[in-house]
Parts: C-alpha cells; structure tokens; sequence
C-alpha cells in the first residue's frame, strides 16, 4: 500500500507494543517513519525490524519527558526525511496503587511519561507540520480515560487528561489544517500488559492471566497490537480527513457493557 507515501510519521514511543505496531504499519502503507524510546537498545532493535521488512524507518533514544529530547526528535524527523506530516504519541507507563499508596515521585512519573510527552511531542511537531500545510495527530488513550479499575489512580487520571488535551489541540489547531484524535484501547497484548500479568499471576502464568482478562472482554479476548495500529493508520490518512477531536474506543466491547445480567 502507498496511501501514506510522500508522509513523514513520528511515533513518540515506538520501540514496542502498539508504538512499534504503529510504526510497522505507517511504514507499510508508504510513510517514512522515525522513532523514539528512552532505551537505546529497544531503537535499534525495532528500527533493524522493520529495515529488514523493506520498510523506511529511523530511530533514536529520546525521552519524552525531556523538552529538549522532543525538540530534537522533531529536528531529527524534519532532517531526515525533509518535514513532518503525522505524529503518534505512544509512549506510556502503567504504575498501580491508590492516591493515598502512590508516592509523589510515582505520581510524577506517570503523568510526566503519559500526559506530558505527549504535550512535548505535540509542541515542537505542530509548527513543523503547519510549514508542510497540515497534518495528524494521533493520541494513545485508554478505556481508562471513561471508566476506571481500582487502584490506578495515576494511570487514569493521565488517561483522562490525553483525552481532554486532545479535544483542546484539535480545537485550537483546526484552522492549520492539524487533524488530532485519540485512540481508547481496552486491554492489549503488549510488553506492558505482560508485565502487568507477571505481577499478578499469582500461583499461575502470564498467558493464563491474560486470558482471564481477555474474559473481561465481550469478545473474549484482550486485542493484538496490530488491531489498535489500524485504528490509529486509519486516523492518520487522508480517510479520516473529517475527523478531529474524536475518542475511538478499541476496545472488545468493555465499555459497552454492563455488569449487571439477568438470570441464565
């Protein structure tokens, strides 16, 4: 596919999980596509990936909550394919605990990682793709951001918090032709929810704690990463060109249901 072809794409967070899937298919559909992590060897291995697929990637270990890692990566975009077209913030940390368990130190790091990043990124994008006449902005969110678990206070409120940011940008840079919108997923397998599962596996495995999530789920099961790449491809096109200031939940079905049933 060359519907992308000619774009440039930055996905903040594209080392792993959806922020790699994303970058896969950007590249895929003809976008040149640069990458950022915070770990060095996570760049490398995802940009060596999607090179060896015949795709047109480049990377680089940026922290997303370094106002001067995001400036560069931007400047790195721009010098490396000539502009900025797309952006997709991906990057994201999962902590657990109440407010009163979280440590300010955690708190932080959480909304500083989720909600933060994604104000850096955006900063030092937008006038770069205002010079190219437009473009798309693409924020990874969370069911969370409508409805919580237990003991996610930090997780949540930054979920929360992208999906009001990106009403606000989509708002105030409409009239530079700067489409932004987020994407709502419920849970997917990623190195995240891995991790997550290790935690709380207990006397069983990962793979069997996530698929009691994946119950969670009216489809039965959590989603591939590849499912939320769609999505976010999708808003990232000249198809979703009448799109902005848009939540798309991706997510199974959770947010649909209700808890309460009838008798069998």
């Amino acid at each position: 596919m060359t519907e992308l072809s000619g774009k440039v794409a930055v996905v903040a967070g594209g080392g792993l999980g959806i922020g790699l899937a994303a970058a896969r298919r950007l590249a895929a559909d003809g976008a040149s596509v640069a990458i950022c992590s915070d770990s060095g060897d996570q760049v490398e291995q995802a940009v060596a990936e999607l090179r060896g697929e015949n795709l047109e990637a480049q990377g680089l270990r940026a922290d997303v909550t370094s106002s001067a890692d995001m400036r560069h990566l931007t400047g790195f975009a721009v010098e490396t394919f000539g502009g900025l077209d797309i952006l997709v913030n991906c990057a994201g940390v999962q902590r657990y605990g109440t407010v009163v368990e979280t440590e300010e130190e955690v708190w932080d790091q959480v909304l500083d990682v989720n909600l933060k990043g994604m104000y850096l990124a955006s900063k030092y994008a937008i006038p770069e793709m205002t010079e190219r006449g437009g473009g798309a902005i693409v924020n990874v969110s969370s069911v969370q951001a409508f409805a919580s678990q237990k003991g996610v206070a930090a997780y949540t409120a930054s979920k929360g918090g992208i999906n009001a940011l990106t009403r606000a940008m989509a708002l105030d840079h409409v009239e530079e032709n700067i489409r932004v919108n987020a994407v709502c997923p419920a849970s997917v397998d990623t190195p995240m929810l891995r991790r997550s599962a290790e935690m709380f596996k207990g006397d069983g495995t990962a793979d069997r704690m996530i698929g009691e999530w994946g119950k969670m789920h009216p489809m039965g099961r959590v989603a591939a990463a590849e499912e939320v790449a769609e999505v976010i491809a999708f808003l990232a096109s000249s198809r979703a060109s009448f799109v902005t200031g848009s939540e798309y939940k991706v997510d199974g079905g959770m947010l649909a249901a209700l808890g309460v049933r009838l008798p069998e």
